[in-house]
């Protein structure tokens, strides 16, 4: 989708679009083709624009007050980014069956996960030094070490090949 170029560069206008226009009747919007609102307006002149991608996300929005946003999504949809005007941001990762596993924030906070196949979570470690380990172990013992735990001579073990 082409973004009109009066909404383009906003903040370097001295007039809104409704002033360019000579709009009257308020709240004034303008649609993108898909019927998703790319321009509001009000009487008092403060508008909000937003964009958007090709799958319909939100990819961008600003006030007229100055404060932004913006947004990145993977091919599945999944929000991988954010950032705003007041310098906050958020990075995501997400695994082959749709889990987010990996999360920053600029505050320096993060969180890595890991999933079974069944999509349980079973792993959890995070920058405060929280970690949750629930991923199946494996243990190898020696034949003596068996025997010990079962409280059985090792010659009544019997091992199939």
């Amino acid at each position: 989708m082409k973004i009109p170029p009066y909404l383009c560069n906003l903040n370097n206008m001295s007039k809104t679009i409704a002033q360019q226009l000579n709009i009257k009747e308020f709240p004034f919007e303008i649609k993108d083709k898909k019927g998703k609102q790319i321009y509001y307006e009000n009487s008092d002149g403060y508008w909000i624009k937003r964009e958007f991608d090709q799958n319909g996300n939100q990819i961008y929005y600003e006030y007229s007050t100055g404060y932004w946003s913006k947004r990145e999504y993977d091919q599945n949809g999944n929000q991988i980014y954010y950032e705003d005007s007041t310098g906050f941001w958020v990075k995501r990762e997400y695994g082959q069956n749709g889990n987010q596993i990996y999360y920053e924030y600029s505050t320096g906070y993060w969180s890595k996960r890991e999933y079974d196949h069944n999509g349980k979570n079973i792993y959890h470690e995070d920058s405060t030094g929280y970690i949750v380990d629930n991923r199946p172990k494996v243990v190898e013992l020696t034949l003596d070490e068996i025997a010990t735990k079962l409280n059985i001579p090792v010659e009544l073990l019997k091992i199939k090949k």
